[in-house]
């Protein structure tokens, strides 16, 4: 991709308002773009980050055995009415009423989904069932100060799953745990599984996917030496305690939610008629559980964890180009067609600005690899890598050679 072709060029300024280093740095990278408070577009550097994202999630997912699916973003008033949330998150949803019938913008699907399986659900031979989708998500987010980590507008990862017995789900859930962890490992994100309030999902203990960061809006306890960890609002231990699992010492870090899952038993179930019959043809009613990654939200968190005074530091994984190409001299070019043309990844900077420009930009949007063509690397291309200050003077068939 030519950068004097790509929509959405680097600013040195941003919304005045905004106090968040996600926010200011993805502003003035040209990632997004900002419509209002809590409310975002993602331009084309963004939208490539949010796909590999996305993209890792779905290979992770696959391999549970959950099944990709899209569900609605407006839902009738009714089918909260079942499970009398409506009422009860009412001052969380969007509500509004159409030619006298009453809906809801999507804050969550769990009565979305269960109404979807209700009408396939007979026997135990159906279970379990494992769904999944990527969403959007409006909540009525009060504190829409964080940039793109508290938004009223968002996207989401939602796994829903069902199953015929309590340990069914127990293997299931804790089987979702794991992956997720490895999700945020390939992610960049060293994330923490802690145990967690469920909020207006439910009342039992629930877990979030924390991520130390020192501008994150939670507080955690966690321990030094092995993964126990607790969200300060249902803590039981404290700061310089002894940790429960393993006699370590228990620390307290501010962090960045990304993701949570919610063991929901039966409740929503009973509630809204998901039942099967069981071997012996008797009726029972579903083991349900949902599990959620804010896609958006890694974007906001990787930026606020892994950036410099320089600007963004994307993981390859996710960056939005393998390498970022700055060309000095007509020889530049030529190397772009190269790497095209043996399937990298680049961003080609072929503007006509000055040198320094260009390597502040290069460090703004944060691809982790550097690619000069000047008059001073002769026949050669000098490679830099996004962290760190050595620089090595390679052909390009060894650049090649790296890259693959």
């Amino acid at each position: 991709m030519r950068y004097s072709e790509l929509f959405g060029k680097t600013s040195r300024d941003f919304p005045k308002e905004e106090v968040a280093k996600n926010a200011k740095l993805l502003l003035r990278a040209g990632f997004i773009d900002k419509l209002m408070a809590g409310s975002y577009t993602l331009l084309p550097l963004g939208f490539r980050v949010k796909e590999k994202i996305e993209n890792i999630i779905r290979e992770e997912m696959d391999k549970t055995g959950a099944e990709e699916i899209l569900m609605p973003l407006m839902h009738p008033k009714q089918i909260w009415n079942e499970t009398k949330r409506w009422e009860y998150a009412k001052d969380v949803m969007y509500q509004f009423k159409k030619d006298d019938k009453e809906y809801a913008l999507s804050f969550t699907h769990e009565e979305v989904v269960l109404d979807i399986v209700r009408k396939r659900l007979s026997s135990y031979k159906d279970l379990p069932i494992k769904l999944y989708h990527f969403s959007t998500k409006f909540r009525n987010e009060l504190r829409a100060k964080s940039g793109i980590l508290r938004a009223r507008e968002f996207l989401m990862k939602d796994l829903y799953s069902l199953h015929a017995s309590k340990e069914d789900l127990d293997k299931y859930y804790f089987k979702v745990a794991e992956v997720y962890i490895k999700i945020f490992e390939r992610l960049g994100l060293k994330a923490r599984m802690v145990e967690a309030p469920g909020g207006v999902f439910t009342e039992n203990i629930t877990h979030e996917f924390q991520v130390l960061a020192e501008n994150g809006e939670d507080s955690i306890f966690y321990c030094e030496k092995c993964d126990f960890g607790q969200n300060k609002e249902i803590a039981k231990v404290k700061k310089g305690d002894k940790c429960p699992k393993c006699g370590g010492l228990i620390k307290e870090g501010r962090s960045i939610e990304v993701g949570n899952i919610f063991p929901l038993g039966t409740i929503y179930s009973e509630k809204m008629g998901i039942y099967f019959a069981d071997k012996k043809g008797e009726k029972k009613l579903a083991w349900f559980a949902c599990y959620g990654i804010g896609t958006t939200r890694v974007i906001g968190a990787l930026v606020e964890v892994l950036s410099d005074e320089k600007g963004i530091v994307w993981p390859k994984e996710v960056s939005p180009y393998e390498v970022h190409l700055v060309g000095l001299n007509h020889k530049a070019e030529g190397v772009y067609e190269k790497l095209k043309g043996n399937k990298v990844d680049v961003l080609f900077d072929d503007r006509d600005i000055s040198a320094g420009e260009k390597f502040a930009d290069c460090d703004l949007i944060g691809i982790p690899i550097r690619l000069i063509v000047s008059d001073n690397t002769q026949d050669k291309i000098e490679w830099k890598e996004r962290i760190g200050e050595k620089t090595e003077l390679l052909t390009i068939d060894e650049v090649l050679t790296r890259l693959h």
